[in-house]
């Protein structure tokens, strides 16, 4: 059941869920929403989300964009939902988490919407009081795009932005001298796919190995 909306800047918005049971997962996980309604478009009635809040959190939250000209019939039909709206949302499921050895150097990469993971993760690692060593960089068309950056700093973290109004567009190149040599970093990238495709490409043939490279991607949205 839909318990509220927050609007977290000019396009962006946080639903709020309440689910009828006890819903048990790991931060940084998915979901996939049914929403049926006459006439759906190309893109369905189902849409996978990652969750953006944390299990620390009493409710459940994805938090996602709209753009009219553009947007699905799912999502015009998600963001004229009504607060007590009943929807269909499946079990949480995927392994875009962190690794169980704290001790792991981690570097989030962050391209627009693909921020959502990372704000359940670091959200959960300030409920719980959990240390890791982590470097952030945030990718967006503009300034006024860059989401929750707030978050991070509450966790002691400065993030990199790579905003292109800045000249500063992210690559794997701009990964790797941002956060140096990959040594045994795990380097999570979230974003548009093929971003994400890119990103991970560039930088093995910049060195990172296959297997510290981690991708979770948004169908459907542009490259950053």
């Amino acid at each position: 059941m839909l318990e509220g909306k927050e609007k977290i800047n000019h396009n962006v918005t946080t639903f709020w869920f309440r689910p009828p049971h006890e819903v048990s997962y790991i931060a940084g996980q998915f979901i996939e929403i049914t929403l049926p309604h006459a006439n759906p478009d190309e893109r369905g009635i189902k849409h996978w989300f990652t969750l953006s809040s944390s299990p620390t959190d009493p409710l459940l939250s994805i938090t996602t964009k709209y753009a009219s000209e553009k947007s699905s019939t799912f999502k015009r039909i998600l963001f004229n939902l009504k607060i007590g709206d009943e929807i269909q949302m499946s079990d949480p499921m995927g392994d875009f988490v962190l690794p169980k050895d704290k001790t792991i150097p981690l570097v989030f990469v962050a391209g627009g919407i693909g921020i959502t993971p990372f704000h359940s993760i670091v959200k959960w690692l300030l409920d719980t009081g959990e240390k890791r060593k982590i470097q952030v960089i945030l990718a967006a068309h503009a300034a006024e795009d860059l989401l929750f950056v707030d978050l991070f700093r509450q966790y002691g973290v400065e993030p990199v932005l790579a905003v292109d109004t800045d000249g500063r567009r992210l690559s794997g190149r701009f990964i790797l001298d941002t956060i140096g040599k990959p040594g045994n970093k795990l380097i999570y990238v979230s974003g548009p796919e093929p971003m994400v495709e890119t990103l991970n490409a560039d930088l093995e043939k910049l060195g990172a190995a296959k297997n510290q490279l981690v991708g979770d991607f948004f169908p459907g949205y542009e490259v950053i």
